[in-house]
């Protein structure tokens, strides 16, 4: 079979790198794919998706710059990474963990690109996580960034570094600035798989208690499957330039709560909020995506609006 171009994805196994997998097989593309971990746990998304033999899997981690050097060639058209830790929490119980996975992993693929000149284009999934709690919170790619964790301070590095690279070595590179984006293969240490999971369990069995902290936290969600293809669509242009991916609207907890439990047919007897152990002082109070650059630029928009993604992510629906 011939391959249309070969893409790397660093971090394939997490939410982002199964959909854009299954993406980029259907658009004709030889897929190769990075993960530190081979175990069949760790693989259930290509698995649930139906591409695990479809895709070319290496063990191995972009901190390893030796891994690196092995891995990229000169055959491979486009550089995902998505690798790295996700988590706010976990950063400030292990800081030095986000900083590596998000901050060096993407150096060392930039080195690679500039020491060999290699072709390929890369893309760095960013986060909006890093431009802070501003009381206007409605971000372009030129607000201020000011990151309020560790996990910020590491998306925001990778950012910088991607910039200097692209204009100082003309690389192909560029950030995707990623805002809260859902699915069915969202993992479990978020608060809306949690939500979902649990009112699942309480639909089932109606003792079980729905507990969070503060419901009042305003977040721009969106359809995971939508923004790969915000992502993709980054990486076809001549000239490379950072975007925002967002839906550019804003729900509260609350409201994806009460959402669910609408839905479910569940009563609020079930549900407890404010309570303190699941309240987090760390939390950005709320944040919302400035879009109109990419809608005009990109010629992209989600597609999918609040409370289908809900409903979707309910009845396990990946697409």
């Amino acid at each position: 079979m011939k391959y249309k171009k070969t893409a790397i994805i660093f971090g394939i196994t997490g939410q982002d790198g199964a959909y854009l997998s299954h993406f980029l097989l259907q658009k004709g593309y030889r897929v190769i794919g990075t993960t530190r971990n081979k175990s069949s746990r760790n693989l259930h998304r290509l698995k649930k998706l139906k591409i695990i033999k479809e895709i070319n899997l290496l063990k191995g981690v972009a901190t390893d710059l030796n891994f690196c050097k092995k891995t990229l060639n000169s055959k491979i058209n486009e550089i995902y990474y998505l690798a790295g830790e996700s988590s706010v929490v976990k950063s400030f119980e292990t800081p030095e963990i986000s900083l590596k996975s998000n901050t060096e992993g993407i150096l060392n693929i930039l080195r690679i690109l500039k020491h060999k000149q290699y072709k390929a284009k890369l893309f760095n999934a960013g986060s909006g996580q890093f431009y802070g709690d501003n009381k206007k919170n409605f971000f372009n790619i030129h607000s201020k960034i000011e990151p309020q964790s560790p996990y910020g301070v590491s998306k925001a590095a990778a950012y910088w570094l991607i910039k200097i690279y692209r204009e100082r070595y003309n690389i192909y590179c560029c950030t995707g600035v990623l805002f809260n984006h859902e699915s069915p293969l969202r993992s479990k240490e978020f608060v809306t798989k949690k939500i979902v999971d649990t009112a699942l369990k309480i639909k089932r069995k109606k003792g079980i208690i729905l507990r969070l902290g503060n419901v009042e936290i305003v977040r721009d969600w969106g359809w995971a499957p939508d923004y790969v293809k915000a992502i993709w669509l980054m990486m076809q242009r001549t000239k490379p330039r950072d975007f925002i991916i967002g839906s550019g609207k804003t729900y509260s907890l609350k409201d994806f709560v009460n959402e669910v439990f609408r839905y479910l047919n569940i009563s609020k007897k079930n549900l407890k909020t404010n309570v303190s152990r699941y309240k987090r002082k760390i939390d950005l109070r709320s944040y919302k995506a400035n879009i109109a650059d990419t809608q005009k630029i990109l010629k992209w928009k989600p597609k999918l609006r609040f409370k289908t993604i809900i409903h979707k992510m309910i009845n396990n629906e990946l697409f």
